[in-house]
């Protein structure tokens, strides 16, 4: 057994809570929260809220008390914790600010923006994923000089290449694309606005067609969760198959190893030199996982 408990020593609604933890099976850390009597609603991403009047019945069902510093040590060391920059209430503040450098004195704009990729359907196109889109951008753009221009575009294309997401390819990034000519005219300049359509229309099949300049490396920043550490990409992989739960698990895996087998099947991942010697490697190594599994089942 790997579940932790800790002290009760957060208030919140007139009650003391604890915290309570796995470092190695989420499965487990569930089953013990159910035989406790813990609502699904206590569960935060990676770990459970539990009152102080539960914490002995967590006890007597498997759960062993650790201090607080020793409960967070082991978390931190488990593959399973959710770090600050995934959590979408911890990023906002953040992401609102890059808004502001953006679109100067259009606050709500951008408020309302954010609430489509803090939708509450999305799974992996959630704002976390358009904080490291932003992140991707800012380390290749270390690697050459970056024209105020140029990092309007990429970051407007950013902004919106998901603003729009039902799960119809093509017609998302389509509809996302008009959704930022629309909301940017007369913010942006008319022709870095149209370059910043043209990426995200590019980004309805990741072909290597799109002729602007930037296409590189916007291309390279969205895709770069394919290089993620091995557990932010398991929870990237399970973040998709979420988004197609109403998918059967049979043609989804198939339909989805077909995908990544064509990302296997091209002689380069990523289009831009610093993209390929940081991610190409790695990427390569997680996508050629994710398909063995999905074959396998």
């Amino acid at each position: 057994m790997t579940v932790w408990i800790d002290q009760p020593l957060w208030p919140a609604h007139g009650t003391m809570f604890a915290h309570m933890v796995s470092d190695f099976r989420l499965d487990e850390l569930h089953d013990v929260a159910r035989r406790t009597g813990l609502s699904p609603r206590a569960f935060d991403q990676d770990h459970y809220d539990v009152p102080a009047h539960l914490i002995e019945v967590a006890v007597a069902h498997g759960a062993r008390q650790v201090s607080a510093n020793e409960l967070v040590r082991r978390l931190i060391a488990s593959p399973l914790r959710i770090p600050a920059k995934e959590r979408p209430a911890k990023i906002r503040a953040r992401l609102l600010r890059d808004w502001e450098a953006l679109a100067p004195g259009h606050p709500e704009l951008g408020r309302v923006l954010l609430g489509r990729w803090e939708a509450p359907n999305r799974g992996y196109h959630s704002s976390v994923h358009l904080g490291e889109v932003l992140e991707h951008l800012a380390v290749l753009t270390q690697d050459g000089p970056s024209e105020a221009s140029s990092s309007r575009i990429l970051r407007a294309a950013a902004w919106y290449h998901d603003a729009i997401y039902d799960g119809v390819p093509g017609q998302d990034e389509t509809r996302s694309a008009q959704l930022c000519g629309r909301e940017l005219e007369g913010i942006m300049v008319p022709d870095e606005l149209s370059r910043a359509v043209d990426l995200i229309d590019a980004t309805a099949d990741h072909t290597q067609e799109c002729r602007d300049p930037l296409w590189p490396l916007f291309h390279d920043a969205d895709l770069g969760i394919l290089a993620a550490p091995g557990a932010r990409y398991d929870r990237y992989a399970a973040d998709v198959r979420a988004e197609y739960a109403h998918v059967p698990d049979r043609e989804f895996c198939a339909a989805r190893a077909t995908i990544l087998e064509g990302f296997l099947a091209q002689d380069r991942m990523f289009l831009t030199r610093g993209a390929r010697d940081r991610w190409e490697a790695r990427a390569r190594a997680n996508v050629a996982a994710e398909v063995r599994r999905l074959r396998e089942f």
